[in-house]
């Protein structure tokens, strides 16, 4: 036994780690534990990849097994990261068609939570662009779903966070891409109303995401920094890049210290960050040539940056609001914010379009996302925020959940009734189960 967490390193539950190399192994071991659940790289924030008693961890499943040039069909092994993925196909002119905020997330975690990204408004959520997946149920059987082949377990698995079974393998379409490179254009927003007039006036961007400053007040209520982006064709290119589009100059990453300081984090430094933040990218507001990993992936560069938040770890508040509520929503929420001093530099806003999915996160809105420091006052916080979500008709990210209460959820959203239901009556309840599952009773 061993503490195990999310990348939050909140909460830690005491869990064995079992590592298989084989589908032989795997069945074995699914067969020996009262319940498991699958890990991948333990990028999900809070406890939804932690089992307890036993955790899966499935990065030996790590092989490409084919990939059709004319269609763009991958087919992998559920332990592939999908910046293994980009580095693999990239030079080739293949991107993935969904990525979430980090590239250091394995296929069979993306697909059980469903990932979305900066173009969910346009393309939907990742399971858009997921052709079949091969899932192991409690007696060791491999099925294959689709959305013509063993329907409900398709259904029910992109975003079932793994309580559907093992995911061992899965074939995506990836997107044709011409360069390595995104024409982006940077417009400050004076308030979050602002905000919200360019992100609907931008629909027909490919991409679109906010960084959002969560402790400004009065008139300056959630002023923005909206980035749009689309893929860099060559004529948008300088000579050199064009002439090597998918070459991308290497920049060195940085690592934040094993034992960070968790005072160097508070509303003061957050805040004088939040409006240095601002100030700098209203500075260099307009349209530049940006590469991938600095558009889509910027905190990737800061390896290890969860230890900011020092020894206690961090929680993630995530929700999605509809549409005709965003805005008093968001208000209430910023208001919220703001009032308790327990502002996030990690405050990331992002316009969601339709989705209709049994138990996925994204539906027509607008999704707000910030991280705060473990401590009594922003847990209390966050409970403040949660019943204001609920309020507004929203509903919560189990990917990046690692607190919530059972009734929250259930208040929330009626469809975790359905979704337990489901475990029972197919018998999957016993055999795959999270700390997260259990405290939520899923």
């Amino acid at each position: 036994m061993r503490g195990l967490s999310g990348w939050g390193n909140y909460p830690v539950s005491q869990a064995q780690l079992l590592a298989p190399r084989s589908e032989a192994e795997l069945q074995e071991l699914i067969a020996s534990n009262p319940s498991v659940i699958a890990r991948g790289n333990g990028r999900a924030y809070g406890d939804s990849a932690v089992g307890v008693p036993a955790t899966l961890h499935m990065r030996h499943f790590d092989k490409m097994i084919s990939f059709d040039a004319q269609t763009g069909l991958l087919v992998a092994e559920s332990g592939v990261l999908l910046g293994d993925i980009i580095s693999a196909f990239l030079p080739r002119g293949w991107f993935p068609a969904v990525v979430p905020g980090t590239k250091f997330v394995t296929l069979g975690g993306a697909i059980a939570a469903d990932v979305h990204g900066k173009n969910h408004h346009k393309d939907g959520s990742f399971r858009s662009c997921l052709d079949w997946v091969e899932v192991m149920g409690p007696d060791g059987t491999v099925r294959r779903c689709s959305p013509q082949e063993n329907t409900e377990l398709f259904n029910w698995t992109a975003g079932g966070m793994g309580l559907t079974g093992v995911i061992l393998r899965a074939a995506i379409r990836l997107r044709r891409v011409p360069s390595a490179w995104i024409r982006q254009q940077t417009i400050p927003a004076a308030n979050l109303e602002a905000a919200i007039e360019i992100f609907e006036r931008s629909a027909a961007a490919t991409y679109s995401v906010a960084w959002i400053d969560c402790l400004s007040g009065g008139g300056r209520l959630g002023r923005s920094l909206v980035m749009l982006g689309e893929h860099a064709g060559l004529q948008d290119l300088s000579y050199d890049q064009a002439a090597r589009p998918f070459a991308i100059p290497r920049v060195g990453s940085r690592t934040v210290p094993p034992v960070f300081p968790s005072f160097a984090l508070n509303r003061f430094s957050v805040r004088a960050f939040n409006a240095a933040y601002f100030w700098t990218g209203a500075r260099k507001a307009g349209r530049q040539i940006t590469d991938f990993d600095s558009y889509f992936f910027p905190l990737d560069a800061l390896l290890g940056w969860n230890r900011i938040y020092g020894r206690k770890g961090f929680a993630q508040f995530q929700c999605v609001l509809p549409l005709d509520s965003a805005r008093p929503g968001l208000c209430a929420l910023l208001q919220a914010i703001s009032a308790a001093g327990q502002g996030s530099f990690l405050a990331v806003l992002k316009r969601l379009g339709a989705q209709d999915s049994p138990f996925s996160f994204p539906m027509e809105g607008y999704t707000l996302a910030l991280d705060f420091p473990v401590n009594r006052c922003s847990l209390q916080l966050m409970q403040d925020l949660d019943r204001i979500t609920i309020a507004h008709g929203g509903r919560f990210y189990l990917a990046k959940d690692s607190r919530m209460s059972r009734d929250t959820l259930h208040a929330a959203d009626p469809r975790a009734a359905e979704f337990t239901g489901m475990r029972q009556l197919s018998g999957l309840h016993p055999s795959f189960q999270s700390a997260q599952s259990q405290r939520l009773s899923l």
